[in-house]
């Protein structure tokens, strides 16, 4: 009886062993196995995975972000997939982005200079105004070398804001173009008459040795394109294309005038003859200097009358009563003042240079040169 109960004991404690071992060896997380008894199999191991090596580090890929030079990594983006085909497709985006559109500013003008002016297509006046297309200078009288007892040089200067000068700035527009005096002397350069050749000269002297061709002209004048970078709506850049004048038309407010006083004792009287003319412009020599009077070019008077005598100066009293520029400078149908002479002028300088520093002794010089030229044609008669 002793001995049955013992062994009982004996067993019990085997088991209680064998079920401590089952549970040390149960792998984690899985499911719990019957215990064994002394007729079952000995239980199977389990299997073993071996562990995934993790990857190394690598440095991140970079992609250029549009800025010139700048490099952007690629986790940092969240837009930019690290693939080669959609790479082929953000770059052709980004060469087309960078390409800048070019517009025109159509609403800007040049100065006006070798422009055509539009012509009405109906008529202005309800007169028919035909006889200033035909008109035609008169012819100068010969003037004999030999009959010629007396003769002087004169240069002058007409200054376009003196209120007797203002429809040499007359800036209206005709079927025959702008009525500026500048502009009717560069569309006589530009586009000469038929039965007229008009040239411009250097400024160089006032004889007229060198002749400056229209297209020079044109380079100088007339205008020059601006460019400039707008940002546009959408955040694009575009180059916007401006007509810039190079020269103001309301800046040349004066007029050089070159006369010669000649007497003629056969006709007993004073001829004053101009022989050339030179407009002046103010201009600055370069960004940010004080604006001087920059002579442009000369032009033979007898040559620009036929031109003159079919433009009509502005009269602000009678629109019908205008008359021609050639007119206006044979009548001497302005204002203005002297400038040097030959006169008592060995060293040929001009007023300007004599009297720097006082404006008003120059204005009172050239009254006394053209007293000394009047007073020599009344003391040849007496009375």
């Amino acid at each position: 009886m002793n001995q049955s109960r013992f062994l009982v004991q004996v067993v019990v404690f085997v088991l209680v062993i064998v079920s401590a071992v089952n549970a040390q060896r149960r792998p984690r997380g899985g499911a719990t196995t019957p215990s064994a008894s002394p007729s079952a199999a000995p239980a199977q191991a389990p299997a073993t995975t071996r562990p995934t090596p993790t990857p190394a580090p690598t440095a991140p890929a970079t992609t250029r972000n549009g800025r010139r030079g700048a490099r952007t990594p690629v986790g940092a983006n969240n837009n930019v997939v690290n693939n080669p085909v959609s790479n082929v497709g953000n770059t052709a985006t980004t060469s087309a982005s960078s390409e800048k559109k070019v517009l025109y500013d159509t609403s800007s003008t040049g100065s006006g200079i070798g422009e055509k002016t539009k012509v009405s297509l109906r008529t202005e006046s309800a007169i028919q105004r035909s006889l200033v297309k035909d008109r035609k200078p008169l012819e100068y009288e010969n003037l004999r070398e030999d009959d010629a007892v007396y003769s002087t040089l004169v240069w002058r200067e007409i200054d376009c804001r003196e209120k007797i000068n203002r429809p040499f700035l007359y800036n209206g527009k005709e079927d025959n173009g702008d009525q500026r005096f500048f502009s009717i002397l560069m569309q006589a350069v530009l586009n000469p008459d038929s039965t007229q050749k008009v040239s411009a000269f250097s400024v160089d002297d006032d004889r007229f040795t060198t002749e400056i061709s229209a297209e020079k002209l044109l380079r100088d004048f007339a205008f020059d394109y601006d460019t400039t970078e707008v940002m546009q709506a959408d955040g694009s850049m575009a180059v916007t294309v401006t007509k810039k004048a190079k020269l103001n038309l309301d800046s040349v407010y004066k007029y050089k005038l070159k006369e010669q006083y000649i007497f003629d004792k056969e006709a007993s009287r004073m001829f004053v003859r101009i022989i050339g003319i030179c407009p002046i412009a103010r201009m600055k020599p370069s960004a940010g200097a004080q604006a001087v009077d920059k002579p442009l070019f000369w032009i033979y008077y007898p040559d620009l009358r036929p031109t003159l005598a079919k433009y009509e100066a502005f009269n602000e009293k009678n629109f019908s009563g205008r008359m021609s520029w050639e007119e206006v400078f044979e009548s001497r149908f302005f204002s203005s003042y002297i400038t040097k002479t030959s006169l008592n002028n060995n060293q040929n300088i001009d007023l300007k240079t004599l009297y720097q520093k006082n404006p008003m002794l120059r204005l009172y010089e050239g009254e006394k040169i053209k007293e000394k030229i009047f007073n020599y044609e009344q003391d040849l008669w007496s009375y």
